[in-house]
């Protein structure tokens, strides 16, 4: 093989050989320093002594433009050659489905490719269902699966797998079923590709059971398995078989603290199983962090409520060398939003404009969701209208921004503007649950029934316990108690603690103790650990004069052994959040920061309400 540098040297002075004895020998250099060749530059150059010396091996040139990942120019080259084969459309549909991940292009070459006679084979195919699978591109998807039986490559292995995979990717399981089940010979493929589509789509129990029938056949699971059913063990809740899985990884030297797929699996398996204490053991043993594995961690926490250690594991990643992603900020956000951390959130909006997230919908609907309960809502319209592209979650966020802080008006406006949107992004029930929240907020009955009846006729939704929630605090709080109980009566499913505990609080501020002692036997029996139900009795009892009764629910709460929970309330100072709790001991820290908020309030104007004690210091 030549050099490099000797080659191109014969390259520029123009090879032209006449003696066809000649002709082969100067086909293998050139092929030789193709293969070596790292440049664009370098490829026409050669493309060019092709030329000249009539050697037409345009498909190599084509394959090294696409591992040279020069996207338009292996297009231009492409369009350039005049009769491809099938090879040539094969090197370029799998160029754009795996090298610069343009599925659409992808596609709308496969049809190309048919419209120039030119049949697709066990090569194209593959190719162009992972494109479609990317794409959710399911009628594509179908004609392509009617080529293979035109074609009679059914029993190919790709074909069939990549099969699978497209229809699950799409959403049609039964398909994918379908298409699995009619192999003949399978591999460890086959079932990675069902096992996986049963797991994403939320059929955990049967991802299980193959991955047991998996065994059975013989076959040994890889990482691509282990992934897939860790993911159903968390969606079912199942910590036992995920420690097994665990174990199984341990034993078969798999080296977990290298392998941050199967370390993230089993980080979102404990997370989703509530266990922190393992998921945090295991992103610890971890030598190599990759952003995967804080975001597993970060965003298991945020998801299980422990928003302190979700932040915290934040600001030590900001620390390292990992830059956050969008997925890592939507975490951190959500934390921020639940324990109200402005700055953080703040800052966090400055690095995603600075680093372009911004443009991803997903981190957007975060910071409005942010700003929202961090009591911002400015910011967070800001944000909303800064959009280019509003998703359903983007206008629900923002709507139900809207309702939580009143403005009701506000939030029925938006909606009305959703369903003009240009768009047509249609209504789905977390958006009703936020206009029949700013109705119950304002009063308006009507306006409420109408939506909550506009459900099914006009939205094609049906109304779940969210909403029956919602009408039965609308009508309580209206007064309307009676009404409200004949609805929760009628309801096609029983009555929850939300429903409940609304028309328990309505029952007492009307002093309606007729139903509200049904309503505490339901609730009692439903949540016996729960104080509120005994404490809101318990009041209405005592207003009513009713003291025997009144004493006979704190009896009842001591018996069983319910303690009132306290309340408790965070606060953020020079980036620091304070917590405290009702009944805790007054300390020299939470001393130092009453101090500082008492002097605030007076530089401010107000005269802070304080305990006779405290105002002596």
């Amino acid at each position: 093989m030549l050099s490099r540098r000797k080659a191109t040297a014969n390259i520029s002075r123009g090879l032209c050989l006449s003696n066809p004895a000649l002709t082969q020998p100067l086909t293998s250099q050139l092929l030789a320093l193709l293969r070596a060749c790292g440049s664009t530059k370098c490829v026409l150059q050669i493309y060019a002594q092709m030329l000249v010396n009539a050697i037409d091996k345009s498909n190599f040139i084509l394959l090294k433009l696409i591992d040279l990942r020069h996207l338009d120019l292996a297009s231009r080259f492409f369009h350039q050659i005049e009769h491809p084969n099938s090879y040539a459309f094969n090197v370029m549909i799998r160029g754009l489905t795996t090298t610069w991940e343009r599925f659409d292009l992808a596609v709308r070459l496969y049809y190309q490719m048919r419209e120039l006679g030119v049949k697709p084979d066990n090569f194209t195919y593959p190719f162009v269902f992972k494109s479609c699978a990317s794409l959710s591109a399911l009628e594509h998807g179908r004609v392509a699966h009617s080529g293979v039986f035109r074609g009679g490559f059914e029993g190919d292995g790709h074909v069939s797998n990549s099969l699978i995979t497209m229809y699950s990717s799409c959403g049609m399981l039964g398909d994918a079923r379908k298409m699995f089940d009619e192999i003949s010979v399978r591999d460890l493929v086959s079932w990675n590709s069902i096992i996986s589509g049963c797991s994403k789509l939320g059929f955990a129990e049967e991802a299980v059971c193959l991955f047991w029938e998996m065994g059975e056949a013989g076959f040994r699971p890889d990482e691509m398995t282990l992934v897939s059913v860790l993911r159903a063990c968390g969606e079912l809740g199942d910590l036992r078989f995920g420690e097994w899985i665990r174990k199984f990884v341990d034993e078969n030297e798999m080296e977990l603290k290298f392998n941050t797929y199967i370390g993230s699996a089993l980080i979102h398996m404990y997370s989703k199983c509530g266990d922190l204490t393992s998921a945090r053991r295991t992103f610890d043993e971890m030598e190599k962090k990759d952003v995967v594995l804080w975001n597993a961690m970060i965003t298991g926490y945020a998801q299980n409520g422990a928003s302190d250690e979700a932040i915290s594991l934040f600001c030590e990643m900001r620390r390292t060398s990992v830059e956050p992603s969008g997925i890592t900020l939507i975490g951190a956000l959500s934390s921020c939003a639940s324990i109200g951390a402005l700055e953080l959130g703040q800052w966090i909006e400055t690095y995603a404009s600075r680093k372009g997230l911004l443009r991803d919908v997903y981190v957007a609907t975060a910071l409005i969701d942010m700003y929202a309960k961090c009591g911002s809502l400015s910011e967070a319209l800001r944000i909303f209208e800064q959009m280019s592209q509003k998703s359903e979650a983007s206008w629900n966020a923002m709507i139900s921004a809207f309702a939580f802080h009143g403005k009701v008006m506000e939030a029925l406006s938006l909606f009305e503007r959703m369903l003009n949107d240009r768009h047509h992004i249609p209504p789905d029930d977390i958006t009703l649950v936020a206009v029949l929240s700013a109705c119950v907020h304002a009063g308006l009955v009507d306006e409420g029934l109408r939506l909550y009846h506009l459900m099914t006729s006009s939205f094609g939704l049906v109304p779940k316990i969210e909403h029956h929630s919602c009408i039965v605090d609308l009508l309580a709080r209206a007064g309307r108690i009676y009404e409200a109980w004949d609805f929760v009566e009628q309801m096609p499913e029983k009555p929850d603690a939300v429903v409940l505990g609304a028309l328990l609080g309505a029952c007492q501020k009307m002093k309606v103790t007729e139903i509200s002692e049904r309503v505490t036997e339901l609730l009692i029996g439903m949540e016996p650990s729960n104080s509120g139900n005994y404490v809101i009795s318990s009041k209405m009892y005592a207003k009513e004069k009713r003291w025997k009764e009144s004493a006979s629910m704190w009896m009842l709460m001591r018996r069983r052994g319910v303690v009132k929970t306290p309340g408790c309330s965070w606060i953020e100072i020079d980036g620091k959040l304070e917590e405290f709790r009702a009944g805790d001991a007054l300390g020299f820290e939470t001393l130092k920061v009453f101090l500082l908020l008492n002097e605030e309030m007076r530089a401010q104007g107000y005269i802070p309400k304080v305990d006779r004690h405290l105002g002596e210091l």
